[in-house]
């Protein structure tokens, strides 16, 4: 990174933690909230509140099924699993502030950058994060969680 960014980055870095900090940990008066839907197969809930923040355990392209037979069916499932686990905790997409997106294979970040985009509205992305991964659950193709922020009104 170039010498003359850092004190903006370190600005902006400082902004943001410092808005993000008190949403991000729940009063004493409030307690987390976990969203299921019935008794859970795996160690895990859909989606956590914690204060105004949503997290949003990742999601893997199946269903009852099994894997999407392709790259495209397992991204769609994925983030309509995502979409359904957001209206489970009261959310949106545009609700959605951040997510991870984990790939198997770097080469299908274009692929997955089409369907992705058809969740969203147009210049209302969330920021977003990419890695390629060595494994997924079940042998996923990719995985993908997310962050929303829900204000105290929407509980």
């Amino acid at each position: 990174m170039p010498r003359s960014m850092l004190p903006i980055v370190s600005v902006i870095g400082m902004a943001v933690m410092s808005q993000a900090s008190p949403a991000a940990t729940p009063s004493s008066q409030e307690s987390l909230v976990h969203y299921t839907e019935g008794p859970g197969h795996y160690p895990f809930s859909p989606a956590v509140r914690a204060g105004n923040i949503i997290y949003l355990s990742g999601q893997i392209g199946g269903d009852s099924h099994g894997l999407g037979k392709d790259f495209d069916s397992q991204a769609r499932l994925a983030m309509d699993a995502v979409m359904a686990t957001a209206k489970l905790a009261g959310i949106g997409p545009d609700d959605i502030a951040k997510c991870t997106v984990m790939l198997a294979d770097m080469k299908n970040w274009d692929a997955f950058n089409k369907i992705y985009r058809t969740y969203f509205t147009e210049g209302h992305f969330p920021a977003r994060s990419a890695l390629g991964v060595t494994g997924l659950a079940l042998g996923a193709a990719l995985e993908i969680e997310c962050i929303g922020y829900a204000p105290s009104s929407k509980k």
